[in-house]
């Protein structure tokens, strides 16, 4: 099958030895390891974390089950793809590896679906600080084009940082990151000072198994983990990548995973179960439990602008280096491959646009349910380039080749990538039939694409100045 996949795709690209790292022109700036672990931190914690412990209440304390089982499989995940990233250290993470193990089509599903996540997510995210905005300005929640603006604001306002080059995207992801883990902080670690057993509520606050609890709850969970593969993605742009790419992988994830569980773990004990299942601002209900007053809201929704706006700096650079790598080998159109002060240029401004067109099109249907769809879509998609990436691991474990296996590590690479497999299982299965639908119809549409691209580039082969 695998090499039925290879040899389908005409004129490949030749694929990278392994270890090969991009080439760069001299002076152009690259992350260090800082830099690199709060762009995995930041993407992975964007507005969710204010919004989750009252999203998972309903279930009771058990939903803690479910985080740890999620973080045990995000961190499994994180060590994977730092171990591609060491064997294959170029821009395009998930896509890089797919195409390596399995050829051009395996690695064109991978950069199309995770191309998709990125610019649905972005849309998502937007939508979602407006809704901090307007607790900051009444004014922004007037109207619903009012929202839209702001929308459309808080979307081009990290574009613009990335269109300025990757010295700027990494200031911006370094000081968002820093602010906004100041209040989070503050409740995750100043709130167990405070901490109250009796506001824990039930263990199981539903009549489910303890099983269909954790899934369920998981369920709702999943998408707060997506971005452990931002450094990866990013690996031309990270310094010393072979090596810089896999720590800041497994630090970004473990940090993020630390903040996700002390601070739901906290809110659970701050503010009364029966308060919390209906409330619209568990952090801001948390700190007013902590310090009484009304504040709490102001200063959570300051926090959750400045998260939003930090994840979609560096979403919107991650949205633009899959398919740039993708167009240096052929399977994405040429003009995604333009890149100016470090920054894929086209990649930037059409990923942007289409997140600003799906806006629009949310708040001139003005259903919130065609628009949750949507985002359900984005963890279904995500799964596919972690579905791949895991299995392309495997691959290279079960080929035995010598320059991608240490027979030291083999066992254990071998375990860590079967666990990351089975996690991503986990995430498709979590994201709900009508989602896995709609996720399929969009892999569909890109398979249209491939066929475009790989007739235009038989036609060069075939031709006589080819």
């Amino acid at each position: 099958m695998t090499s039925t996949i290879t040899t389908a795709a005409p004129a490949p690209a030749p694929v990278p030895a392994p270890g090969t790292a991009e080439p760069r022109p001299q002076g152009e700036r690259r992350f260090g390891l800082p830099v690199a672990t709060c762009l995995v931190m930041g993407n992975i914690i964007g507005g969710g974390i204010f919004l989750l412990p009252a999203s998972v209440a309903p279930f009771g304390t058990i939903s803690l089950v479910a985080f740890a089982v999620l973080t045990l499989g995000a961190i499994a995940l994180a060590l994977v793809f730092g171990r591609l990233a060491n064997r294959h250290p170029r821009t395009g993470g998930p896509y890089v590896y797919a195409r390596a193990a399995f050829g051009d089509f395996a690695g064109f599903l991978a950069a199309w679906s995770y191309w998709i996540t990125t610019w649905v997510s972005n849309a998502a995210l937007a939508v979602a600080a407006v809704g901090y905005l307007g607790v900051l300005f009444p004014a922004v929640g007037a109207h619903k084009w009012s929202m839209c603006l702001a929308a459309l604001c808080v979307q081009w306002l990290p574009a613009l940082a990335n269109l300025a080059g990757t010295r700027y995207v990494g200031a911006v992801q370094l000081v968002s990151t820093v602010l906004k883990f100041a209040p989070l902080l503050l409740v995750a670690v100043g709130g167990l000072f405070f901490f109250d057993p009796a506001n824990l509520g039930p263990f199981q606050a539903t009549g489910q198994s303890a099983v269909g609890a954790v899934s369920a709850s998981a369920a709702i969970l999943l998408f707060s983990y997506l971005g452990v593969e931002s450094a990866a993605v990013s690996a031309g742009e990270v310094r010393d990548p072979a090596l810089n790419v896999g720590r800041a992988t497994i630090l970004g994830t473990v940090g993020a995973a630390t903040v996700y569980l002390l601070g739901t773990l906290a809110v659970f004990g701050l503010v009364a179960h029966e308060k919390l299942v209906s409330s619209e601002a568990p952090f801001s209900d948390a700190v007013n439990a902590m310090f009484g007053g009304t504040w709490g809201g102001t200063a959570v929704a300051c926090a959750a602008v400045i998260s939003m706006a930090g994840a979609l700096n560096g979403w919107t650079l991650l949205s633009a280096q899959t398919p740039y790598a993708a167009a240096k080998d052929g399977l994405f159109p040429k003009v995604f491959e333009t890149k100016k002060r470090g920054v894929p240029v086209a990649g930037v401004l059409v990923t942007v646009a289409l997140a600003s067109a799906l806006t629009v099109y949310n708040y001139t249907v003005g259903s919130q349910r065609v628009f949750e769809v949507l985002v359900l879509v984005t963890t279904f998609t995500a799964t596919v380039p972690y579905l791949l990436s895991t299995a392309a691991q495997i691959y290279f474990l079960a080929s035995g080749r010598s320059e991608r296996v240490r027979p030291g590590r083999l066992v254990r690479d071998a375990v860590l990538a079967c666990l990351a497999f089975a996690f991503s299982m986990w995430l498709v299965a979590g994201s709900g039939y009508a989602a896995v639908y709609q996720g399929v119809l969009f892999l569909f549409a890109g398979v249209l694409v491939y066929a475009v691209m790989a007739a235009r580039r038989q036609r060069a082969t075939d031709s006589p100045a080819g």
